[in-house]
C-alpha cells in the first residue's frame, strides 16, 4: 500500500460505515466517535516509527515495481517536513474527533461525518507525502471532496449548502487551474515527477510558458491557502460548518494549501524565485489587511474567527516567501501555534454556540460568568493569538518579522507588525465581550459544557501556555523542517541518483 500512518487512516475511513451499520443496529452512536479516535491515535503511533525510519535516512521514497516507478511512475517521497505536518493534522484531528463525540451527538448521519473526517486527515497527509504531481492530485481531491461534504454537513440548514457550493464551485476552480499547470509541465518535461521536474526545469529555455505556469500554481493553490483576493470561500466554510469541522479547516487544512504551494515553488519553480518571491510578498500584505481589516466589522464569533484565519495566513505566506531557513522555520513555526490557537478558539466558540444557539457577539455577552471554564480556554487563546508574551503566537509571530527584516524586507516586516497591532483591537473586544460584560438574557441561560468538549479545550489552552514558556523543542522541530525543504539536492538524489 502507502506507509502505515495513511494505511491506518484510509483503513479506519473505510471501515467507519461498517462500525457505524453495527452501531445503529445496537443504538451506540458514540463508539463511531471513539473508534475514529482510536484510528488517529493508531496513525500516530505508526507515524513516530515513520519518522524514526526518516531521521534515520533522511527521505523514505516509496514507489511502485517498475515501469511503475519514478520519474514515470507515481511515488511518495517522505521527508522531516512530511513527518511535521502530519503530526500536526493528526494531532489537531484527535482534538476534534474527540470534541466531536459529545457535540455532535444531537445530528444525525454520524457515520458519514467521522468518515469524511478521517478521509480529510488521509487526504491532507497524503498530500505532504506526494512525490509526484499525480499523487498530490489524487490525495487534494480526497481532502477537497471530504472538506466540501463537511461544510455542508447540516443540509436542513440553507447556510450550510450555500456556504458548502461556494467553496465547491471555488476549490474545483483551484483544482482546474492546478491541473491546467500540471499539463504545462508535463508538456514541457515529460514528467510530473517533483525531483524530476527540479532537475529538467532548473536550466529551461522556455521561460514563457514557466512564467504562466507558476501564474496558475500560485492561483490554483492559492485558493485553498485563502490568499487575498482568492479567499472569499472561507469566511461561508467556517461560519455555515460544525465547529469542530471549523477548527479542522482553520487549523490545518487551509495551512495546507500554503504550504504545497511553497514546496511547490522551491522545487519547480528555483530558477524563477525571485519573481515568486516577491509575489507571494504581496499577496501576503494583502491577505494580511483584508483578514484583519473585516474581523473588525464582525459581529458574528465564527466568522470574525474566519477573518482573522484569512490574516493569520497573510503571516505564513510572508514568511514562506521570505525563503531562508529562518523565514522557513518560523513559518512552519506559526502553522504549528496558529493550528493550536485557531482550534481551540473554534472549539470554545462551539461550546458557547452549543450552549446558546447564537453565534451573536452581541447575545453571547458576559456569557464567561456561566461558562467560567470555557471562557477562561477562549481568552488564553485570544490573548495567544494577539501574539502577547509569554504565549506561544508571540514567538512565531515575532519570528517572522525578525526574518524579514534579516531578508532585508523590512517595509514587508513593518506592514505585518502593524496588523499585528490592529488585530490586538479585535481580539480585546473578544476578551470584553466574553468577560467584562454583563449577561444578556441568552447567555444567562447557558450552562457549562460537558467534560467530553471540556478535555480538548483545557489541553488546547495549556499547550498555548506550555509551547509559549518552553518554544524551543517546537522552533527546533520547525527548523529541522525548513532545512529538510530546502534541502532540494538531496530530495532529487533519492529519484534521479539513488534509485
Amino acid at each position: 500500500m502507502f506507509t502505515p500512518p495513511l494505511d491506518t487512516l484510509l483503513v479506519f475511513m473505510i471501515g467507519t460505515p461498517a462500525i457505524g451499520w453495527v452501531i445503529h443496529k445496537k443504538g451506540y452512536p458514540k463508539v463511531q466517535g471513539i473508534y475514529a479516535s482510536a484510528g488517529l491515535l493508531v496513525a500516530a503511533y505508526f507515524l513516530y516509527g515513520l519518522s524514526r525510519e526518516v531521521s534515520e535516512k533522511g527521505i523514505v521514497l516509496i514507489t511502485g515495481p517498475p515501469p511503475f516507478n519514478p520519474p514515470l511512475g507515481a511515488c511518495l517521497q517522505i521527508d522531516v517536513f512530511s513527518v511535521f505536518m502530519t503530526m500536526v493534522y493528526i494531532i489537531i484531528g484527535l482534538f476534534t474527533t474527540v470534541y466531536s463525540i459529545k457535540f455532535m451527538e444531537r445530528d444525525s448521519g454520524l457515520t458519514e461525518y467521522y468518515t469524511l473526517m478521517l478521509g480529510m486527515v488521509a487526504g491532507m497527509t497524503g498530500v505532504v507525502f506526494a512525490g509526484d504531481f499525480f499523487t498530490l492530485f489524487v490525495f487534494w481531491e480526497l481532502m477537497c471532496l471530504t472538506s466540501y461534504a463537511l461544510v455542508a454537513f447540516r443540509k436542513q440548514k440553507w447556510e450550510s449548502i450555500e456556504a458548502g457550493f461556494k467553496y465547491l464551485i471555488m476549490s474545483a476552480a483551484g483544482s482546474a487551474t492546478i491541473l491546467l499547470a500540471m499539463s504545462f509541465l508535463y508538456g514541457m518535461t515529460g514528467t510530473l515527477n517533483f525531483a524530476a521536474l527540479a532537475d529538467r526545469l532548473a536550466n529551461t529555455s522556455s521561460e514563457g510558458w514557466l512564467y504562466i505556469t507558476l501564474a496558475l500554481v500560485i492561483v490554483g493553490f492559492g485558493i485553498k491557502a485563502a490568499i487575498v483576493p482568492f479567499h472569499t470561500w472561507l469566511p461561508d466554510a467556517h461560519s455555515a460548518a460544525p465547529s469542530p469541522v471549523s477548527a479542522m479547516l482553520s487549523g490545518v487544512m487551509v495551512p495546507t494549501g500554503a504550504c504545497v504551494l511553497i514546496r511547490i515553488l522551491l522545487l519547480v519553480f528555483s530558477s524563477a524565485q525571485p519573481a515568486w518571491q516577491m509575489t507571494l510578498a504581496i499577496f501576503a500584505v494583502f491577505t494580511m489587511f483584508g483578514g484583519n481589516l473585516m474581523a473588525l466589522l464582525q459581529n458574528d464569533l465564527k466568522r470574525l474567527l474566519a477573518f482573522s484565519t484569512i490574516a493569520h495566513m497573510g503571516y505564513i505566506v510572508f514568511g514562506f516567501a521570505i525563503a531562508s531557513p529562518e523565514g522557513l522555520a518560523a513559518s512552519l513555526f506559526h502553522i504549528v501555534n496558529h493550528a493550536v490557537m485557531k482550534s481551540l478558539l473554534f472549539l470554545c466558540a462551539g461550546a458557547f454556540i452549543r450552549q446558546t444557539k447564537t453565534r451573536d457577539l452581541r447575545k453571547l455577552k458576559g456569557i464567561g460568568k456561566t461558562m467560567p471554564m470555557t471562557s477562561a480556554a477562549f481568552t488564553i487563546g485570544t490573548i495567544a493569538i494577539a501574539a502577547f508574551p509569554p504565549l506561544n503566537g508571540f514567538w512565531s509571530e515575532m519570528m517572522i518579522i525578525t526574518a524579514g527584516v534579516r531578508a532585508e524586507m523590512i517595509i514587508f516586516s513593518a506592514l505585518m507588525l502593524t496588523n499585528v497591532a490592529l488585530s490586538v483591537v479585535y481580539y480585546f473586544r473578544l476578551i470584553r465581550i466574553i468577560i467584562l460584560e454583563k449577561p444578556t438574557k441568552v447567555s444567562k441561560k447557558a450552562t457549562k459544557a460537558p467534560v467530553l468538549m471540556l478535555i480538548p479545550i483545557l489541553v488546547l489552552a495549556f499547550l498555548c501556555v506550555f509551547i509559549g514558556v518552553y518554544p524551543v523543542p517546537y522552533i527546533d522541530a520547525s527548523s529541522k523542517a525548513a532545512e529538510a525543504m530546502l534541502n532540494i539536492g538531496a530530495y532529487i538524489d533519492v529519484v534521479l541518483r539513488g534509485l
